[in-house]
């Protein structure tokens, strides 16, 4: 199903010359470390693209057999610690076949109408975009989130040549290998998918613990040393805003309190039952790990080109 999203821009329909049946002529590039669990329904849904890169992190399970199986090609990328990471040494360095490149993280799942909106969009004589949102929904304890951090843009689709992930700091994060909340900033004017992506971030609350333990990490890194203020570069309105609100928002006290408040009451988690409840208050308690790491790199004036222990 492509479901619509509700704050998309029209995208002008414009002549395909690609065949049904045919191949879509777009990248998709998929960044991975294990995830033998989840890229057979990933790859699955984007058999329809022409090719498919698949940046591996020397994954100790069956992750690089099964790409193989779905036929990608699968690159290993190695770290040198602190930039580029995965996905913008993989846009500055790959060969990639086409001009229209997607990013897809392996936990995540295009509908089955991506494939008619991207052969329409790659197939343009004239387009007058250079990149594309996609709106993503989040899976949460088994339940699809309806409000909670619902709409999520993403800038996922775009000519390669003209986008890159923006670089917030230089310094080692103490987050892995891959981009964690920065986003593509491409040169040119952007518009937005109507289909969205199925996100399945977290299948448990060990594994949205686990994750955001990393991401507080990057987030106090950030704090103390960005490159540059996040957000001001960002061409959607509404992850903008949302940028913006988040740096005025860490000058607040009871940041964890308000965290709390903007997803289960703002954006209307209530309704999400229990596990929009449950959502909420584990972003509190991010939001409480961002500060309290922040608060310790300040007052043991540690230098933050220090490594942090990933434990």
């Amino acid at each position: 199903m492509c479901r619509t999203a509700p704050e998309s821009r029209a995208i002008p329909r414009g002549s395909c010359k690609f065949e049904l049946g045919v191949k879509v002529p777009v990248s998709i590039l998929v960044p991975i470390k294990n995830e033998a669990a989840n890229l057979p329904r990933c790859l699955k849904a984007v058999s329809w693209a022409d090719e498919i890169v698949v940046v591996d992190s020397h994954s100790t399970d069956a992750s690089e057999k099964i790409a193989q199986s779905f036929g990608a090609r699968v690159v290993q990328f190695d770290f040198n610690g602190t930039w580029p990471k995965k996905k913008n040494w993989a846009l500055e360095n790959l060969p990639f076949k086409h001009e229209w490149v997607f990013i897809l993280d392996a936990d995540e799942v295009l509908p089955p109408g991506a494939e008619a909106e991207f052969r329409d969009i790659v197939g343009r004589a004239e387009n007058p975009f250079t990149g594309y949102w996609i709106n993503r929904r989040f899976q949460f304890m088994g339940k699809w989130l309806k409000h909670a951090y619902y709409p999520n843009w993403n800038l996922r689709l775009f000519k390669h040549r003209l986008g890159r992930y923006e670089k917030l700091t230089g310094l080692d994060t103490a987050s892995g290998d891959n981009e964690v909340h920065e986003h593509v900033v491409v040169e040119g004017n952007t518009a937005n998918l109507r289909c969205e992506m199925d996100h399945y971030a977290f299948p448990s609350v060990e594994v949205f613990v686990e994750k955001h333990n990393r991401y507080s990490n990057w987030e106090a890194r950030v704090a103390a040393g960005a490159l540059q203020r996040p957000g001001e570069n960002l061409q959607l309105p509404h992850a903008s805003s949302l940028r913006k609100w988040k740096r005025l928002a860490q000058k607040l006290p009871c940041r964890p309190l308000l965290r709390f408040c903007y997803v289960y009451f703002w954006q209307r988690g209530f309704l999400d039952g229990r596990e929009g409840y449950y959502f909420a208050r584990l972003h509190a308690f991010y939001e409480f790990l961002s500060v309290a790491k922040t608060y310790e790199l300040e007052k043991n004036r540690v230098d933050p080109m220090s490594d942090i222990d990933q434990k």
